[in-house]
């Protein structure tokens, strides 16, 4: 059993008791219930929950106040719930702070899951970096700068790129899947992620390796994921 707290704000009971339940089959049982705005507010703000399910449509204030007014204290993820299903009140919901958007009718499992990512990655976010810098071979990997080069070459990235080596780095050796990986650099469910997964570390060899098409530092486990090695290490 974790340890998360996770607050769900909805008017419809019949909502909360469902995901409620779905959240209790994913092993998540400190559940906070609330049925308006401004309730959630002043207990969220009390409890400090580690992620809100958040429905837009309250009574009271809205959910996008709701969101609006928690960010002023708390930085936990917030998953916006809504019947509305138009990508201006999705960008909305985002631009007030959301991280997550999920339109009515949904599956509960989906949500639940999508709560495993969010926290995953507010957890990868959290964790205190152990070095400022990691040298794996010829690459130099610089945490608190956001840098890579390799020799005396600066090698440019894009951000995701960056993210994603720096964690097969912080991981050097181990297998991860590309559904680890999706989760935890994107914070989304992994759902149809192999292609975005492949796209991205075939630029990542483009830009790292000596001959991408042999590549030596990120390695393919078939039918497992990749993983980073040290090519000068026996």
């Amino acid at each position: 059993m974790n340890e998360y707290r996770i607050m769900i704000v909805d008017d419809e009971p019949d909502i909360l008791n469902l995901l409620e339940k779905a959240l209790n089959i994913e092993g998540f049982y400190h559940i906070i219930k609330i049925d308006n705005g401004i309730t959630a507010v002043n207990i969220c703000e009390q409890n400090q929950p580690d992620i809100i399910i958040l429905d837009i449509m309250l009574p009271g204030i809205d959910g996008y106040e709701v969101c609006k007014r928690i960010r002023q204290f708390s930085h936990c993820p917030i998953l916006f719930l809504s019947s509305k299903n138009d990508e201006l009140d999705k960008l909305l919901g985002l631009a007030v702070g959301g991280d997550d958007y999920v339109t009515k009718p949904f599956s509960p499992k989906e949500v639940a899951y999508r709560v495993k990512a969010q926290l995953r990655r507010a957890e990868y976010k959290n964790t205190p970096m152990k070095n400022q810098s990691m040298k794996i071979g010829q690459l130099m990997i610089d945490t608190q700068g956001c840098r890579v080069t390799k020799g005396e070459k600066e090698i440019e990235l894009t951000a995701r790129e960056f993210e994603i080596l720096n964690y097969m780095a912080e991981n050097i050796g181990r297998v991860i899947s590309r559904e680890r990986l999706y989760e935890t650099i994107w914070g989304e469910d992994s759902f149809g992620c192999d292609n975005t997964i492949m796209v991205h570390i075939r630029h990542l060899r483009e830009k790292i390796e000596d001959n991408p098409a042999i590549p030596k530092y990120i390695i393919t486990m078939k039918g497992l994921g990749y993983k980073l090695v040290n090519p000068y290490e026996k």
